[in-house]
């Protein structure tokens, strides 16, 4: 296949790039390049005569039909959005124009193309959301977000994903356009932006700063390796049925604080301080706005319809992530050294 993949120089979409060339696809990345992205993330393959690159911002209708023309895509897969909550909290605007206008433009744009090309059955249009357009979950274990769970979406981030799951079905109700969704648990793993939960962690922690936790760290995450990730993504627009949507878990709940824990006891081994542990410089601080208590996915649909579960336990994630950061120093700082990067906290959970 030639697969569109927006913000493919962003951390999810990153690592479908390079799962995709791996597999032997081609590839067109069309991002941005705003603050998140890097395309340090896509530099293995970037010399990969499968690869090619476009940057365009998927608001502007202009650039995608261009890119649509030249390149005519079998398929897109559309992870583009603005996805930190702090920023969402801080600055909504900005949410709603990528997330809810943007995917609009590339829906359009997509229907256009596929509209010209005769309508073939086998384009897809894949639509990369969110776990947190469904809310929050009560502690019982054995409630799982599915994917008939009702959306009630709690902050400006998960109503802008909610807004354009909303939008990607009705194009494909009203216009027929064939279209692939699917939710995700917390990603982690290489490349993860430095201000998501897990590398402020790390980084901070090396740093010799306090390790910032939301309240009392009892919110519970769902935590997906995003190889694992990127793998079920690409399985979805290969052989999901269209029109339906998959839920995909790490099936690794663990909360905050135990996930904060767990990093530091791993640095404990990796780069052991001169005295005491990094457990040492955990801080609580005030609570997230609206903070959801539980994600946890119940992956069966995927599971049982197309074959995939996640092959990475979160401790042999953690290991790799924390691994990966240590051997990638240049990566991260020059990230870090961006204007406006870390202005909040970065405890994305």
């Amino acid at each position: 296949m030639k697969i569109l993949v927006t913000g493919g120089a962003g951390f999810i979409g990153s690592a479908v790039v390079r799962r995709a060339i791996a597999k032997g696809h081609q590839v067109v990345n069309l991002d941005a390049l705003t603050y998140a992205a890097c395309l340090d993330n896509v530099a293995s393959v970037a010399d990969d005569p499968g690869y090619a690159f476009e940057q365009a911002d998927i608001r502007d209708r202009a650039a995608l039909d261009r890119i649509f023309a030249a390149h005519d895509p079998d398929a897109v897969m559309h992870l583009a959005a603005e996805s930190h909550v702090d920023r969402s909290i801080d600055g909504p605007g900005t949410f709603i124009e990528t997330n809810v206008m943007g995917t609009f433009q590339m829906l359009e744009a997509a229907r256009a193309h596929w509209v010209q090309k005769g309508r073939p059955e086998s384009f897809r249009f894949h639509h990369i959301s969110t776990d947190e357009v469904f809310g929050s979950l009560p502690a019982d274990p054995q409630v799982q977000f599915t994917e008939d769970t009702p959306y009630d979406p709690r902050s400006p981030y998960s109503a802008s994903k909610a807004g354009s799951d909303h939008l990607v079905r009705a194009w494909h109700e009203t216009y027929g356009l064939p279209v692939v969704l699917t939710n995700c648990s917390n990603n982690y793993g290489p490349f993860h932006f430095p201000e998501k939960l897990i590398p402020v962690i790390i980084l901070n922690a090396l740093a010799g700063k306090p390790l910032p936790i939301y309240g009392d760290g009892s919110n519970v995450r769902d935590w997906l390796y995003v190889e694992d990730h990127a793998d079920a993504l690409l399985l979805a627009v290969e052989k999901g049925t269209v029109g339906r949507s998959y839920n995909i878990g790490g099936e690794n709940e663990r909360s905050n604080l135990e996930l904060v824990k767990t990093l530091c006891a791993i640095l404990d081994r990796m780069r052991p301080k001169d005295a005491g542990s990094y457990a040492d410089q955990i801080t609580f601080v005030t609570d997230r706005p609206g903070h959801d208590a539980r994600y946890a996915i119940d992956p069966a649909r995927i599971r049982e319809e197309l074959g995939w579960r996640p092959s990475v336990t979160v401790e042999e994630g953690l290991e790799k992530t924390v691994a990966w950061y240590l051997d990638n120093e240049p990566w991260w700082r020059a990230l870090q050294d961006r204007q406006g990067v870390g202005e909040r906290l970065g405890v994305k959970a």
